[in-house]
């Protein structure tokens, strides 16, 4: 049964990730302070100027059972010393809940954690890729390119953002630029 018809065509801007009558959510380099592997750099970074890194536009035209969420996201290209740009990195709330992301634009990275093991693996986000992260996995993309990432996400309506378990324990692994090349490397070993 639908509930509200008005809210079910949204145009979009692939380029921007600009959804119409859409929820803004911005991050700037200043609210993403322990994510990044290396402080010293973040904080000669941010001294410089507190960029903004991504923006989602997110919809959720209903909350029930079977109900889906949606949002366009863009990531812009960046290092932060030798890390590339990224985002905060969650979890869903509901933790079986899964998720799938579309690329639209540009190149990076997804890194997919495996909450109970510390797994971790990387898959290749953007124009022309899918990725399809199971419950239970922290994930956060990375932009590798030279251009903004723009990427479109679906996800049950239950699943909601658990940011907190990152902020407390950050992701086990890192993608930085090495000879010109993505390379993952152990948190605790830079």
């Amino acid at each position: 049964m639908l509930k509200d018809f008005s809210i079910l065509t949204h145009a979009y801007d692939a380029t921007s990730a600009q959804l119409d009558d859409a929820t803004a959510t911005e991050r700037r380099l200043s609210q993403l302070r322990g994510c990044f592997s290396d402080s010293e750099a973040y904080d000669e970074a941010l001294a410089r100027e507190d960029s903004l890194l991504y923006r989602v536009t997110a919809v959720e035209p209903a909350h029930g059972n079977g109900d889906l969420h949606y949002g366009l996201g863009v990531l812009y290209p960046g290092k932060v010393g030798s890390e590339y740009y990224l985002t905060k990195g969650h979890l869903h709330r509901t933790r079986e809940a899964a998720e799938v992301y579309i690329g639209l634009t540009g190149e990076g990275m997804m890194l997919l954690e495996d909450e109970a093991t510390g797994e971790s693996r990387l898959e290749p986000i953007g124009e022309g890729k899918v990725v399809y992260v199971p419950g239970h996995t922290a994930h956060r993309t990375m932009n590798t390119g030279s251009t903004p990432l723009t990427y479109f996400g679906v996800y049950p309506a239950n699943a909601g953002h658990d940011y907190g378990a990152i902020a407390d324990r950050n992701f086990l692994k890192v993608l930085i630029e090495e000879n010109g090349i993505p390379v993952l490397k152990d948190r605790i070993s830079l």
